[in-house]
């Protein structure tokens, strides 16, 4: 039986609002999935570290601050190489979209993404894609 998944969910920056991380790592836990939070302000450095030391197979952020561009940027760079896939959760603009993907964002979950929709993507990215139960 293979090792749960395992993900980083980090609140990167100056963003003190993180009710909406706190209920994506409780669906994914709902899920199946063993979840890093990292809490707020955590800098880009030390969401890499994290991610490298809890040997992860997903990183995802969420960032409601406008910040995204520049906090993506370090995460990804400080990621690069490692294999370990980034996904962008929050207020994102759909034009800073192809500059993110450009940078090493995978998926992009805007506010009100189906929980779904994220369980699977993170499933299929990791290469564990099967049926689930419905998630509320």
């Amino acid at each position: 039986m293979p090792r749960p998944l395992r993900v980083l969910v980090a609140k990167p920056g100056l963003d003190g609002h993180d009710k909406g991380a706190k209920v994506v790592v409780q669906v994914l836990r709902d899920a199946g999935m063993e979840v890093v939070y990292t809490g707020l302000h955590a800098s880009p450095e030390a969401v890499v570290k994290a991610a490298v030391e809890e040997d992860v197979d997903v990183v995802g952020l969420s960032i409601l601050s406008g910040a995204h561009l520049p906090l993506c940027r370090r995460v990804c760079e400080g990621l690069r190489g490692t294999g370990k896939p980034v996904v962008l959760g929050g207020v994102v603009p759909q034009q800073d979209e192809e500059g993110l993907r450009a940078l090493g964002v995978e998926a992009v979950f805007r506010m009100g993404a189906p929980f779904q929709e994220i369980v699977e993507w993170i499933r299929r990215r990791a290469g564990r894609s099967s049926p689930s139960p419905a998630l509320k």
